[in-house]
């Protein structure tokens, strides 16, 4: 889905910190969406988790830094990181290059998917709280 010029794939969970959740088989592949590597600008630098790193859902565990700002990482699900995305670590860019695809950042085995993926939204329930956040962010410029 489109969104104001940003893009949202619908096949994806989000969740209210901008990052994006795929499942893979029983691993979850998450990153940062079309609207926050947008709004950042240029990445410089990713805090790439360690494979075995525990991570729980809605909390911080790494940044991602760009010129003009610095943000956090927050986990889309607990469980243990499978793997981090390397590649970023000399390529931050690939975030800003293709944020659902190459520019992913970690895959996560999750303690438990059906219920980490309930507290995620998808589709009409996605697009309604992305625009009002948008919306927000709009007016808080103003």
């Amino acid at each position: 889905m489109e969104v104001k010029g940003y893009q949202f794939p619908d096949e994806l969970y989000y969740d209210k910190n901008h990052f994006w959740a795929r499942v893979e088989g029983g691993v979850v592949v998450m990153g940062t969406t079309d609207l926050t590597q947008k709004l950042a600008g240029d990445i410089t630098f990713v805090d790439v988790p360690a494979e075995g790193d525990e991570v729980t859902q809605g909390k911080p565990f790494g940044s991602i830094e760009s010129g003009k700002w610095v943000g956090r990482v927050y986990a889309v699900v607990s469980g243990e990181v499978k793997e981090g995305n390397e590649a970023l670590e000399d390529e931050p860019e690939l975030i800003n290059q293709d944020c659902y695809g190459a520019g992913w950042i970690c895959k996560i085995t999750p303690s438990d998917l059906e219920a980490e993926l309930a507290g995620l939204m998808q589709g009409a329930a996605y697009q309604t709280w992305v625009e009002a956040e948008i919306a927000k962010m709009a007016s808080e410029q103003k």
